[in-house]
């Protein structure tokens, strides 16, 4: 049951290729090994879907910011490492993908892992320091 669940503001469609994003996760799932090399989740139960929301409010008004959510559900029983690795391998190949869209506009990026509680949480972005008090 590694299910990864994209929502995400309606403004990336016209900036960004989700499908690819979907493949590129789906394949850094498949490729994520445990402790003793094992891979830690089954091809068949790998899921990647993405949302777009129909209606979204994004930080102020002043700018046309941008927002993806990834939600990566899976069942316990992994060990601490391949949680890790999970997580890791996934949000390399979230950086990788938005890093274009990165550059040229504000987005925020939020991925958790959860297996029952959260158990990883990253935030890329470059949305926060748009409203940091310096």
């Amino acid at each position: 049951m590694p299910h990864l669940v994209i929502l995400y503001t309606r403004n990336l469609d016209s900036e960004t290729d989700m499908t690819a994003l979907c493949r590129s996760l789906a394949d850094s799932m498949l490729a994520v090994k445990d402790e003793q090399g094992k891979a830690v989740f089954p091809s068949g139960g790998v899921r990647v879907l993405a949302y777009p929301a129909a209606h979204s409010a994004v930080a102020d008004s002043q700018r046309d910011y941008a927002f993806a959510y990834l939600n990566l559900r899976m069942a316990r029983g992994r060990s601490e490492a391949a949680k890790r690795n999970a997580g890791e391998a996934i949000t390399a190949a979230v950086q990788a993908h938005f890093a274009p869209v990165l550059a040229r506009r504000p987005l925020g990026l939020t991925f958790q892992i959860d297996e029952g509680t959260e158990v990883f949480d990253a935030k890329i972005g470059n949305l926060h320091p748009l409203f940091s008090k310096t």
